[in-house]
């Protein structure tokens, strides 16, 4: 059977991580970007108020429509000024933030999204028995993340077996597109 890499950047890299963890034994490689383990982001979420300070939107996306609402107000301003205020300068061109206020105005498009966060809080998965990953890992950080606390990326790389662990150290949650090529050839790389 062949089996895959995985890669994965934000709710893509959650996706990963869980399905890594769930059929370990279909996934060859996994890559995370920017999101930690699952059970180490719960473990953070509990009991490190930083992370707790750094997730409240997690509770804001709870209230049906109000988020929708407020980001989409005045042609997704808020929208646009979270990726432009969680990166560094220049990250996201006005061609860019185009782009990404088409998607979230497509039909259901800025719910769909929020909804992951509405889900993860309504419909938590158990985690398997088996917490640790036996798969080569490959995690690649942004240390000036503005959601998520850097300490989460080690203690992630601990229960993996074999891993390797990089932290861009002047890039944020969006490693991939401020450290393109490094991203792209370490990723090649593994």
């Amino acid at each position: 059977m062949l089996k895959p890499c995985l890669v994965g950047h934000d709710w893509g890299a959650a996706v990963a991580w869980s399905v890594a963890l769930t059929f370990p034994e279909r996934v060859q490689k996994l890559a995370i970007l920017n999101v930690p383990h699952p059970a180490v982001m719960l473990d953070y979420l509990r009991k490190h108020p930083s992370q707790m300070l750094k997730s409240w939107y997690i509770g804001f996306f709870q209230i049906p429509g109000l988020a929708e609402r407020l980001v989409s107000r005045n042609d997704y301003a808020q929208g646009a000024g979270a990726l432009r205020g969680s990166s560094r300068r220049g990250t996201f061109s006005d061609a860019d933030i185009a782009e990404y206020k088409q998607a979230w105005k497509n039909s259901g498009g800025m719910t769909g999204m929020i909804n992951w966060y509405r889900a993860l809080v309504r419909y938590r998965p158990a985690m398997p028995g088996d917490l640790r990953l036996h798969m080569p890992v490959r995690i690649l950080w942004g240390a000036r993340d503005a959601f998520l606390s850097t300490e989460m990326a080690q203690a992630s790389a601990d229960l993996c077996d074999r891993v390797e662990l990089t932290l861009f150290e002047n890039a944020t949650h969006w490693v991939q597109h401020e450290e393109a090529e490094a991203v792209s050839k370490a990723l090649l790389f593994f």
